[in-house]
C-alpha cells in the first residue's frame, strides 16, 4: 500500500520540507500551445486528470474569439510554426471545435487533438468537418485517442461499460479514412510497460490500425496521478542525481489556455495537469506567462521528473 503524502511537503514554492532549494524549470521556447476546449465530456472517467464529466463546467467552451489573440501572439513572437493542441473534456463536444482546428491549421501550425473517439466525434457533421480539414491540410493533423487499456475490461473499468467498443468504432473510422493516429493509455495496471506494449501491439494488429505500439511518442502510457500518495520533492540537486535536464520538462516549452467559468477572458496555465492550483496560473497573455515554474506539486515529481511523461507530441 502506498504511503500518504507527507503534509509538510510542497508547501513553500522555493524550499522543500527538508530545507533544500526546490527545482524550477525556466522557459526555453514555445513548442506546444495547448487549448482546453472546455471541461464537459460525454463520459465521466474514474480517474480523470481534469475532473471532466457531462456536467462539468469549470472550463467553459473555448471560442474563436478566445483563441485568436494567442495565435496573433505566436506570430509576433516566433517566425517558425509550432504545435497547437486541444484537450478537454471531450473537444468534439465544443460546437466551435472544427473552426478552432481550422484556425490553427490556417496559420501553418501542426494540430494535435486529444479525443475519446466516441459519439461526439462520430456525429456526421464532425466527421464531414474532419474529412474536409484532412483534405485541405494533409499531414498536419494528429488525433490522439484515449484507450486506457488494451482489454475491454480494463478500459471500461476506467471509462464505463461500452466505452471500449465505442472507441474501437471511432478508431476504425479514423483508420479507414487515413488519419494520423496515436493512442494514449495509462500505466495504472499491474503489468510491466513491456507487457502493456505487447498487449496494445496485439490489439492494434488485430484491428488494422496504423499505430506503433512500441513507439512511446505514438503509444503513450501515462503514469497514474494521485496527489495524496507520497512522492519525493524535486530539488536542484535532483537534476544531476537523476540525470534529467530541466529543458526536457513540458513546462519549459508549453503552456495551456483555459477559459474559467465566470471569468471574462481566458488565462494561461503553466501545465496541462495543474489546472486547479493558482500558483500555476501564469497570466492572461502568452508574453506574461513565460516565467520560471517552481516544481511545487506532487504531479511535477511523479508525472514529469520521475515519470518522464509529456502531454505534447
Amino acid at each position: 500500500m502506498n504511503a500518504p503524502l507527507d503534509p509538510q511537503k510542497f508547501k513553500d514554492p522555493r524550499i522543500t520540507a527538508k530545507g533544500e532549494k526546490r527545482a524550477a524549470v525556466y522557459f526555453k521556447k514555445l513548442e506546444t500551445l495547448w487549448f482546453n476546449s472546455g471541461s464537459q465530456c460525454n463520459i465521466e472517467c474514474a480517474n480523470c486528470y481534469i475532473k471532466s464529466s457531462p456536467t462539468a463546467d469549470h472550463f467553459i467552451y473555448l471560442t474563436p474569439e478566445n483563441m485568436a489573440p494567442y495565435l496573433d501572439e505566436i506570430d509576433e513572437m516566433y517566425e517558425e510554426k509550432i504545435e497547437i493542441a486541444f484537450t478537454g473534456g471531450e473537444p468534439y463536444l465544443n460546437p466551435h471545435m472544427l473552426r478552432l482546428s481550422e484556425m490553427a491549421l490556417e496559420r501553418g501550425h501542426s494540430l494535435l487533438v486529444l479525443t475519446n473517439a466516441m459519439k461526439p466525434m462520430m456525429r456526421p457533421r464532425v466527421q464531414k468537418g474532419l474529412l474536409d480539414l484532412q483534405a485541405r491540410f494533409p499531414d498536419k493533423m494528429t488525433l490522439r485517442v484515449s484507450l486506457d487499456h488494451f482489454t475491454q475490461a480494463g478500459h471500461d473499468e476506467e471509462r464505463g461499460d461500452g466505452s471500449f467498443d465505442s472507441a474501437l468504432t471511432g478508431l476504425g473510422w479514423l483508420t479507414a479514412h487515413g488519419f494520423d493516429l496515436h493512442i494514449a493509455g495509462r500505466a495504472m495496471f499491474s503489468e510491466s510497460e513491456e507487457s502493456a506494449r505487447e498487449g496494445y501491439d496485439a490489439l492494434i494488429k488485430a484491428q488494422g490500425w496504423n499505430i506503433d505500439a512500441h513507439d512511446p511518442a505514438k503509444t503513450i502510457l501515462f503514469p497514474e496521478m494521485d496527489e495524496s500518495v507520497d512522492v519525493p520533492e524535486i530539488t536542484v540537486a535532483c537534476w544531476s542525481i537523476l540525470d534529467v535536464h530541466p529543458d526536457s520538462m513540458m513546462c519549459s516549452s508549453s503552456r495551456m489556455v483555459v477559459h474559467r467559468k465566470g471569468e471574462d477572458r481566458a488565462s494561461v496555465l503553466a501545465c496541462t495537469l495543474l489546472w486547479d492550483d493558482v500558483q500555476f496560473e501564469t497570466g492572461k497573455t502568452l508574453k506574461e506567462s513565460l516565467g520560471p515554474v517552481q516544481l511545487n506539486h506532487p504531479h511535477c515529481a511523479k508525472f514529469c521528473v520521475l515519470g518522464g511523461a509529456s502531454c505534447s507530441a
